[in-house]
């Protein structure tokens, strides 16, 4: 682990700063903010306008004197300043006084695998600008194992596949640490922008911004399976004409635009299980792949992988908070540390 669980117990609140939504965790309260990362600023006069699901709903909507920003891109911070005004508006003033009346304010926060020191910075001092006085960082493949009720502690392979909307982390675990593991930059953004590609050459079709995930959903439970219905009706804007236009897409079709940027994390898998010890990879075969994050929802994607890798893959009960719950377990104090007895002289 990046962090001794000691350390953990001792934070007051954590944080999971994702590129699609930012959660944050309060000891003692659980849960207290789930919304999407983005933010509505009014670019005369400096001012917020909305953060979260409202600023969310403005993208593609707004005049020209507001601009709809993202402050975390690919798991990182890259606008701090904003980063901070939006967890400030948030988490609320009443649970910001709450936090500040602790004598030595403490923040938890994930991390994504092998994030490199300035990210990690980035993250550090957004939350030291909302007062926490020390900033513990975990890694999100620990944090999550830990969220979806892995045996991360015990000396047995446990496989984890965190599907992010920027990017899609693989890792084996086991005595609670990462064996080996590997970070790919295909998530669920980039199954969106194949499908928007795909309407635009293919049907001269221009989607709203905010209209992909429905058509990911009207795959149907089957998703990238052929069991789902031959065809769909979309609705969006025509390249040429600017003009309101439907179309019948057929799926098949659209199966094969999303399997594309899939195979990226088909062949990150693959180099996981070659750098896994031989022995870890016999607990696999019965233990299987467990999936989290937000994308591991995408219809069809379990199946996809169960046939590719020819083991079982199951999604979490949660995948989406999956993480926060984690780190969140940690503070509580809810998670035992492995005790090895030293061995008699």
């Amino acid at each position: 682990m990046t962090v001794s669980l000691e350390q953990l117990r001792r934070c007051h609140f954590a944080v999971d700063l994702g590129a699609a939504r930012t959660r944050v965790y309060v000891k003692g309260l659980g849960l207290v903010v789930d919304q999407p990362s983005v933010a509505a600023v009014n670019t005369r006069s400096g001012a917020l306008i909305a953060v979260g699901e409202f600023a969310e709903r403005m993208t593609g909507r707004t005049p020209s004197y507001i601009r709809v920003v993202r402050p975390v891109s690919g798991g990182t911070v890259v606008d701090i300043e904003m980063a901070q005004r939006m967890l400030r508006h948030l988490i609320g003033d009443k649970i910001r006084r709450a936090l500040r009346r602790k004598a030595r304010l403490r923040a938890a926060a994930c991390t994504p695998h092998d994030a490199d020191p300035l990210a990690q910075r980035a993250t550090i001092e957004t939350l030291v600008g909302l007062g926490a006085r020390r900033v513990e960082l975990v890694d999100t493949l620990i944090a999550a194992a830990v969220g979806c009720g892995l045996p991360v502690e015990r000396p047995e392979g446990t496989m984890i596949i965190v599907c992010g909307a920027a990017a899609t982390q693989v890792a084996v675990l086991s005595l609670g640490s990462i064996v080996t593991a590997v970070r790919i930059p295909v998530g669920g953004e980039a199954v969106d922008h194949a499908i928007v590609q795909h309407l635009r050459h293919e049907h001269e079709l221009i989607l709203p911004s905010q209209s992909v995930r429905p058509l990911q959903l009207a795959l149907s439970g089957n998703g990238l399976t052929t069991q789902g219905p031959t065809s769909t009706e979309i609705h969006g804007r025509d390249v040429a004409t600017g003009l309101a236009r439907s179309v019948q897409v057929d799926t098949a079709a659209v199966r094969n635009a999303i399997e594309t940027p899939l195979t990226a994390v088909l062949d990150g898998i693959g180099k996981v299980l070659r750098d896994c010890p031989p022995d870890l990879v016999a607990d696999l075969v019965d233990r299987g792949i467990m999936m989290v994050g937000g994308s591991a929802l995408l219809p069809g994607l379990d199946e996809m992988l169960r046939h590719a890798t020819g083991m079982p893959v199951n999604i979490a009960e949660r995948p989406d908070v999956c993480a926060v719950q984690g780190i969140g377990a940690m503070l509580e104090g809810r998670i035992e540390p492995l005790v090895l007895d030293p061995l008699a002289a």
